[in-house]
C-alpha cells in the first residue's frame, strides 16, 4: 500500500504520525523486515552537520539619508558582493579578511550577526543625482538588517570522498591536515543518517521541499552547484532566514592552511510513500559505500586509494597498502543525531509539515573541467602555529572529529559521539595544534 504526502500530513495534524530517525529505521529493518518496517512508520528524519563552504547570506541593509550605491562594501574587513541593486549584496563563507587573512572571514562574520555583535560597515560609492553619498562607515546587528537570507549554493553532498596523503610531507586541505604516507585519513558527511543517502533517486526531494536549515526552517530551491547524480554525487542549494536560526547548528571555523569556511546544518524529512523508498532508506552504513582519494598529488584525476564503507570510517581504522591507518570524520555525528532528533521532534509537534516539491531534482546531469590556457605558480604561505594551554575549549568544540585521526599517543577519543581527551598521554608533538576547525584545542609544552 502507497501513501501519499498528504495523508502523511493528516497524520501529522491528527498527531497520529509515527517518525523515526534514520539510523533507528536501519536497526528496526534488520529487525523486523522492510516490509514490516514500512507499514509502522511514515517518515524518516535524517541530519548532516558539516562543513559546507559553498554558502553566504544575502543582505538588504537599507537606505541612508542621504542614500548611496554601494559598490564596495566590507563587514568587519571581510569584502561583500555587490554587484547587484544599492543596498544589497552577498557575503560569501570563505571570503576572507583583509587584515586577519584566512583566520577570520564571511563565515565569522555571519557567526558574529548571529550571536547579536555588532560589525563594523564599510560602504562606498561614486555619488549620482539619486544616490549622492560617497561613503558610511557605522556598526549594525542582524536585528538592524531589513533581510538576511542563508542561500547556499551547494550543501548536503549525498557522497562525499574521504582523503588520504600518500606524498612525503604533511598537506592542509579542505579535508583537513593529512599526515605523510598515509598516515590519517579524513572522512565527511553522516553515512546511514545523510539526506541524500535516504532518497538516492530523489522521488521525495526537489524544488519547494521544506528542510530543516541551520536550525531553522528552510527550503530546497533546486539542485545545487556540481549536481552529478550519475555518479552518485548529488547536491543541494538551499536557503533559509538567518534571523530565525542559531548558532548550534551554524558555525564559523578555519582550516589551516586552506581558509575559513561554515559548518551548516540541514535535514531531511524522507516521507516513505512507497516500499522502495524505505528499502533506500534502511540503507546502513555497511551499505553506503565512498572512494578514498589521495590527496597527496595536485594533479586532477587524482589517485583513487580504495573504496571504503561508513561503517569501516567510522571504525577508527582501515587498512591501506597493509598498513593500520586512523579514520577521523570532519563533520560532528553528533549533532547530525542531534538535527534528525529535533526534526523529529518538530513533526510530532506539528511544526513541520511536509512539503510536495515543484519539482524533482534531476537524475542525471554532466560536470566539465576547467581548461586553463594560462597558468601561474602561486607559492604557499606556511600556517602558523599558536600555543597555549593543554585544553579542548567545550564551548569552541563542534565534536567534529578532526582530532581524532591525528594523534600518535591517542590523546583524543570518542564517547557517544562526544570529544574527549587526556593530554595527560600528550608528548608535546603539536600535530594537533593546528588541526581544529574552531581553535578548541588549545596545547602547552
Amino acid at each position: 500500500m502507497k501513501r501519499t504526502i498528504s495523508q502523511i500530513n493528516e497524520k501529522i495534524k491528527k498527531n497520529k504520525v509515527f517518525v523515526m530517525r534514520a539510523d533507528e529505521f536501519c536497526r528496526l529493518v534488520e529487525k523486523e523486515g522492510v516490509k514490516e518496517a514500512y507499514r509502522k512508520v511514515d517518515v524518516v528524519t535524517t541530519g548532516t552537520f558539516g562543513a559546507m563552504c559553498s554558502s553566504g547570506v544575502w543582505l538588504n541593509f537599507g537606505h541612508s539619508n542621504p542614500p548611496i550605491k554601494m559598490i564596495r562594501v566590507f563587514l568587519n574587513n571581510v569584502e561583500v558582493y555587490t554587484g547587484v541593486a544599492a543596498v544589497d549584496g552577498y557575503i560569501g563563507a570563505t571570503q576572507m579578511s583583509l587584515d586577519r587573512g584566512i583566520e577570520y572571514g564571511g563565515a565569522h562574520v555571519i557567526q558574529d550577526l548571529l550571536e547579536g555583535k555588532e560589525v563594523v560597515l564599510r560602504a562606498v560609492g561614486y555619488g549620482s543625482d539619486c544616490y549622492p553619498r560617497k561613503r558610511i562607515v557605522t556598526r549594525i546587528r542582524l536585528e538592524d538588517l531589513n533581510f538576511a537570507l542563508l542561500q547556499n549554493p551547494r550543501n548536503a553532498y549525498q557522497r562525499y570522498n574521504a582523503a588520504t596523503n600518500g606524498s612525503n610531507r604533511i598537506i592542509y586541505t579542505y579535508m583537513g591536515k593529512l599526515l605523510p604516507r598515509f598516515g590519517n585519513v579524513t572522512f565527511s558527511g553522516s553515512g546511514e543518517l545523510s539526506p541524500l543517502q535516504k532518497d538516492p533517486q530523489y522521488q521525495t526531494i526537489g524544488i519547494g521541499t521544506r528542510i530543516f536549515l541551520g536550525g531553522a526552517i528552510g527550503y530546497i530551491t533546486g539542485a545545487g552547484t556540481q549536481h552529478n547524480p550519475e555518479n552518485g554525487l548529488g547536491t543541494l542549494m538551499v536557503q533559509g532566514d538567518l534571523k530565525k536560526m542559531s548558532t548550534e547548528f551554524i558555525r564559523a571555523a578555519t582550516f589551516t592552511g586552506y581558509g575559513s569556511t561554515l559548518y551548516v546544518g540541514v535535514g531531511l524529512a524522507i516521507p516513505l510513500l512507497s516500499e522502495e523508498i524505505a528499502v533506500n532508506a534502511a540503507r546502513s552504513d555497511r551499505d553506503i559505500e565512498t572512494t578514498i582519494i589521495d590527496y597527496g598529488s595536485s594533479r586532477l584525476p587524482r589517485r583513487v586509494v580504495r573504496d571504503v564503507t561508513y561503517s569501516e570510517l567510522k571504525s577508527g581504522s582501515i587498512e591501506i597498502e597493509g598498513k593500520n591507518v586512523p579514520t577521523a570524520p570532519l563533520s560532528s555525528l553528533k549533532k547530525a543525531e542531534r538535527i534528525a532528533d529535533v526534526l523529529k521532534d518538530w513533526i510530532y509537534s506539528g511544526k513541520f509539515l511536509l512539503s510536495e516539491p515543484a519539482e524533482r531534482l534531476p537524475s542525471r546531469s554532466s560536470l566539465k573541467p576547467l581548461v586553463v590556457k594560462r597558468s601561474e605558480v602561486v607559492k604557499k604561505k606556511e600556517p602558523t602555529i599558536s600555543i597555549s594551554k593543554s585544553s579542548i575549549e567545550k564551548g569552541l568544540c563542534i565534536e567534529c572529529g578532526q582530532c581524532l585521526g591525528i594523534c600518535p599517543k591517542g590523546v583524543f577519543y570518542q564517547r557517544e559521539w562526544s570529544i574527549v581527551a587526556d593530554f595527560s598521554r600528550c608528548n608535546g608533538c603539536l600535530l594537533c595544534s593546528d588541526i581544529c576547525p574552531t581553535r578548541a584545542i588549545r596545547i602547552k609544552v
